[in-house]
């Protein structure tokens, strides 16, 4: 289903209700049209496009089903102007129906991990938030339809982002100048996860039904997850949806410890640490099997109302989420250092809103508004369920798009974007003061496409302001205001030849306001179990970017591949000094040029076709190189990746098999330990037991077969925390 998502902040207020009432005079001209297809339009949409959701219900029957379950993987969805992927300029992954049920995790970033240029940062199973090209944290932006998470996991990385796998319909990963649309921090790239919260289409039936149940056995994984579509006449749609997740601890494929670490606290056994017993490094040098304090458990609820007709639509929803999950431990392997098992206790409320418009004519295509407002708390608790501290978080975010009718090869759209975040921390480890964060955004995007070549630009300028407001005593921040002006853009090129063939050429320069985390953090944190300290004296931190992409194929072969080169100034990082306060370590921001270049490739061969099973091979690896010059190697960067698949394919049922190689990690930054390299085995079969219409299918999966003990380079805890060991996992998803 194709969103354009647009909106202004300040709750559903004059705003919205101004597009409604320009709404219902276009809906009542539309009721005696119910029953007839769009109208031709010289800038229709090629057939494998998904419909907007401005059209009529009736124009959408027979598709609703197949764009419920996800649509095209060869259309993105997720920017101003909808591209095939064959003409973007650059990288781009989307992850939709099947492909989304077998790679769904309980987070976001391992649902991720096999979408090349994507990696993890594997705080655990519950917390982990997609690495993208080397980057993390502020630089990537996690959307739902469209508008932030309204969390805080860019805060930190045991801060589990508030985006729920189980209830995408589609994942698309967004880089190149329509990410640069959402913000000027998306300098490593845009996941938007796309539901249905909020109906867009009107169902063709009485109810559509969704559903999955999922079993993994590493962490005896339970999930289940529906969601119902019901019309309300020929117009209104309620939505309703649902989930719930419950894991032990997780297993893993050796020990906890690596083995430096595991020596260290071999030696320091003899010295005393533990309330009696065997002392406490031995115990942790021991720790095997079974990662602890990685259980979790997670449910939401959320309701929709859409009102939906050819000329526009209007809608919105509420959701609730509420997680609770134990953070792997940093183990004191020698004296001096500290030792926590904190659990988070996590809460968001949050409502979101919807518009869309079609004018029919004029300079607009299409006027769209979107809108999320959010309430958000977590709580880290202690051994006996005491709060330590709270974290408290109320954001809204909104977004004002106008896409512009196609005049000949002349395309685009503009708008704006306003968001606010009231962000506290409160506790006696609160390494944050009180602050507050404004932004106000306006950009815009342009195309010129002449068929065999294609021109596009985007741009965006953006205020920032942060203000620092500490409680009475807390004297270590800073107390004040920053104001931030950037102006990002970028253009490029794209040609294309052979029938199915397209080379694209993207520059960019981006300019990125600190975040409030980066600028006032000092102190401890016990979540991450590190002592953060911030910069309230950093500048924007800026960036040059170049990329070539190529897209194409053959008879029975596609290929997918990208390079790319980004120059920072004054890029803002942490760097782990070596130096210990209050039993953790200390990490400190700091800003220097950086260098970031790297490369994608993905592509697929048919191998045999016998009676109606086809053989094919697929394959994919990345990498990425990152150099802070003043200081070597950045910290925390993923290693070459390979990974190579074998799949026999047929109406009814799906068998394949991949191995994946990661890489050791040698270059790294300075009192950051190297990582060893690792191979993943894995195999999969997928049964569709009514066959292409797919309304009910299976997946039964072996991941990590041969148990190996796997480590993330992108972690912080990669030397405590390993990924899970075999895992045994069976799902079933249903769509009717």
């Amino acid at each position: 289903m194709l969103y354009r998502y647009i909106g202004r902040s300040g709750g559903i207020s004059s705003s919205f209700l101004a597009l409604a009432a320009m709404l219902i005079p276009v809906s009542a001209a539309a009721q005696d049209a119910q029953t007839r297809t769009d109208r031709p339009r010289s800038d229709q949409a090629p057939a494998d496009q998904p419909p907007s959701p401005a059209q009529s219900p009736a124009s959408t029957a027979g598709q609703y089903h197949a764009n419920q379950s996800g649509g095209s993987s060869e259309i993105v969805v997720s920017g101003l102007l909808q591209t095939k992927r064959q003409d973007t300029l650059s990288g781009v992954g989307v992850l939709a129906g099947t492909d989304l049920t077998e790679s769904t995790r309980p987070s976001i970033g391992e649902t991720l991990a096999h979408v090349p240029g994507v990696s993890a940062t594997s705080f655990g199973p519950s917390a982990s938030r997609p690495v993208l090209r080397g980057l993390q944290g502020e630089r990537v932006l996690l959307l739902t339809d469209g508008i932030g998470s309204i969390d805080v996991s860019n805060t930190s990385v045991d801060h589990a982002a508030v985006v729920n796998p189980l209830l995408a319909e589609r994942i698309e990963v967004l880089r190149g100048p329509q990410a640069l649309l959402y913000g000027t921090s998306a300098v490593g790239g845009v996941v938007n996860v796309i539901d249905h919260r909020i109906p867009s289409a009107v169902p063709d039936e009485p109810a559509h039904i969704g559903a999955i149940l999922g079993y993994g056995s590493a962490a005896k994984e339970r999930s289940a997850s529906a969601s119902i579509d019901v019309p309300l006449g020929p117009h209104w749609v309620a939505h309703a949806d649902g989930s719930f997740m419950q894991t032990d601890d997780i297993k893993i494929g050796g020990y906890a410890l690596t083995p430096l670490l595991r020596a260290q606290a071999l030696a320091s056994a003899a010295l005393p640490a533990a309330q009696g017993g065997e002392p406490l490094f031995g115990q942790n040098a021991a720790i095997a099997g079974t990662l602890p304090n990685t259980a979790s458990k997670t449910w939401t609820a959320g309701a929709g109302l859409g009102y939906v007709t050819e000329g526009g639509s209007l809608g919105i929803a509420y959701s609730h989420y509420d997680s609770t999950y134990g953070v792997p431990i940093r183990f004191a392997t020698q004296p001096g250092e500290t030792q926590d098992a904190p659990t988070l206790s996590l809460l968001q409320n949050r409502l979101d809103a919807r518009a869309e418009i079609d004018p029919e004519s004029g300079f607009l295509d299409k006027i769209s508004f979107r809108y999320g407002y959010a309430n958000y708390r977590h709580f880290e608790l202690g051994p006996s369920g005491s709060v330590g501290t709270a974290f408290y978080n109320k954001g809204q975010e909104g977004r004002l798009e106008l896409t512009q009718q196609k005049q000949g090869a002349w395309s685009g759209a503009f708008g704006g974007q306003y968001s606010a975040r009231d962000f506290n921390v409160v506790g006696s480890e609160a390494f944050l003061p009180r602050n507050s964060t404004t932004q106000l955004g306006l950009f815009t995007v342009q195309q010129l496409d002449f068929d065999t070549f294609k021109i596009e630009a985007g741009a965006r300028l953006e205020r920032s302001n942060l203000q620092a407001d500490p409680a009475a005593g807390q004297t270590q921040f800073f107390n004040g205001s920053r104001r931030f002006d950037t102006v990002s853009g970028s253009i490029g090129a794209l040609y294309r030849f052979g029938g199915v063939w397209s080379l694209g050429v993207n520059l960019s320069r981006t300019e990125r306001a600190p975040a409030a985390e980066e600028l006032f953090a000092f102190g401890p944190h016990g979540g991450t179990e590190a002592y953060e300290i911030g910069d309230p004296n950093f500048t924007t931190e800026k960036a040059r970017s170049a990329e070539v992409i190529l897209h194409g194929g053959g008879d029975g072969y596609t290929l997918e591949a990208s390079a790319y080169h980004t120059w920072f100034t004054d890029f803002i990082y942490e760097d782990r000094t070596g130096a210990i306060i209050d039993g953790l370590p200390v990490y400190q921001a700091k800003q220097a040029p950086a260098r970031y270049y790297g490369f994608e490739v993905q592509g697929t061969a048919d191998l045999a076709q016998i009676g109606s099973a086809k053989i094919e091979a697929d394959a994919l690896a990345d990498y990425t190189h990152a150099t802070i010059v003043t200081a070597g190697p950045a910290p925390r960067i993923p290693p070459l990746r390979v990974l190579g698949g074998l799949s026999v394919k047929t109406p009814n049922v799906d068998l394949r098999g991949e191995v994946e190689r990661t890489f050791a990690q040698n270059r790294v930054a300075t009192n950051e330990t190297t990582t060893a390299g690792f191979t993943l085995v894995n195999a999969e079969a997928t049964i569709r037991p009514w066959g292409g219409e797919r309304p009910l299918s299976f997946v039964l999966s072996a991941n990590n077969i041969f148990n190996a003990n796997a480590r993330r380079a992108a972690s912080f805890l990669k030397d405590y925390a390993p990924l899970s060991g075999r895992d045994i996992r069976i799902s079933a998803r249903l769509n009717f």
